[in-house]
């Protein structure tokens, strides 16, 4: 079976044709559309101080997504916790959990751009420190009862619909940052499949008897290499539908080269998500790297059916609704009837 996602980040770069406005407002249609042809997810993230306005308010976007649909699920990846007060941000998630019980998951991450720091006014080098007291306030604060915090007394409210609050994991893409989930006791939502920072995760959780290890609904490495570790090509992370591939890429190709080039200059730690393309510095480029795909419908259901699973990015790079809504509209007429 082909699971479906969808992931929005919102950036406008400066020569888009449309407005912050009016892709928020498209996503918010989007959301809808989604979960009626059976979407499973939309994946939100979290940066600041983008010129092109990359999504800094994930969880205001998440309560309004859940709000306006009743079964779809919304996953952050990642909250960006050393940038906030964790006692507010338990607060706010549990009370997207009391609004939609169970449909928000939650990756809290590290960051790694100076710049959101030097923003922030907070030391980078206490960001792993600051994930790791997070998610001790968090759990502390999601069990409804006062707890002290930096000697002080807490009672976070109100208290989660879901006992223990929302599904956590912990993101990173080093081998510490696997060793770091594994200490707090939490699935791993690895922004790399760099086999040697997956295989420190489960080590490290065998090593420390934590047998709720968990990546990617993998609970070894073994049945990781099996699921994820394939020979071939890597699904990728952005899909649209088109009956014309090359006209779409010269219509949407600034927009991937903008958001490709941008955020592969974000990897400053040396360490590259899997969603960075190093070294592409056209659209062209990019759609040899097979990362962003522009497909016919055949070829969309092929994916699927290799992958078993499909990214939907329609407002990728501020990509203007009109084009969005084209692929979509295609995608539901010609590909989601030939999936299981």
């Amino acid at each position: 079976m082909t699971q479906l996602s969808m992931r929005f980040d919102l950036r406008v770069p400066p020569f888009a044709q449309t407005s912050f406005a009016e892709q928020h407002g498209a996503m918010l249609e989007m959301a809808s559309w989604a979960e009626r042809v059976g979407v499973a997810t939309i994946m939100l993230s979290e940066h600041h101080g983008d010129p092109a306005g990359f999504t800094s308010s994930p969880l205001t976007i998440a309560a309004a997504v859940l709000a306006r649909t009743s079964r779809l699920k919304v996953s952050i990846q990642a909250a960006l916790v050393p940038l906030h007060d964790p006692v507010r941000l338990a607060e706010q998630i549990a009370t997207i959990d009391c609004m939609a019980p169970g449909r928000l998951s939650v990756v809290v991450g590290a960051g790694y751009r100076h710049a959101e720091f030097e923003m922030a006014g907070i030391e980078r080098s206490d960001r792993g420190r600051l994930l790791e007291e997070c998610v001790g306030v968090l759990r502390s604060a999601w069990s409804g009862e006062r707890f002290e915090w930096q000697g002080r007394e807490i009672l976070a409210t109100p208290p989660p619909a879901i006992p223990g609050g929302p599904d956590l994991f912990v993101g990173g893409k080093t081998v510490a940052g696997a060793k770091r989930a594994a200490r707090l006791r939490c699935r791993f939502s690895p922004a790399v499949s760099t086999p040697e920072v997956i295989e420190a995760y489960f080590d490290e959780s065998a090593r420390l008897g934590f047998d709720s290890a968990d990546v990617y609904g993998c609970v070894s490495m073994d049945e990781f290499r099996a699921r994820h570790l394939r020979e071939g090509p890597a699904a990728p992370g952005f899909v649209m539908v088109s009956k014309d591939p090359d006209a779409t890429w010269k219509r949407i190709g600034p927009y991937a080269e903008y958001d490709a080039v941008t955020y592969a200059a974000w990897q400053e730690d040396g360490v590259v998500s899997d969603w960075a393309v190093p070294g592409a510095e056209t659209w062209e480029h990019l759609r040899e790297s097979g990362n962003y795909s522009v497909v016919t419908p055949r070829e969309c259901v092929e994916l699927g059916v290799r992958d078993g699973h499909i990214m939907l990015h329609p407002l990728m790079g501020g990509i203007e609704p009109e084009i969005a809504w084209e692929s979509l509209r295609l995608f539901e007429s010609e590909v989601l009837p030939h999936l299981e």
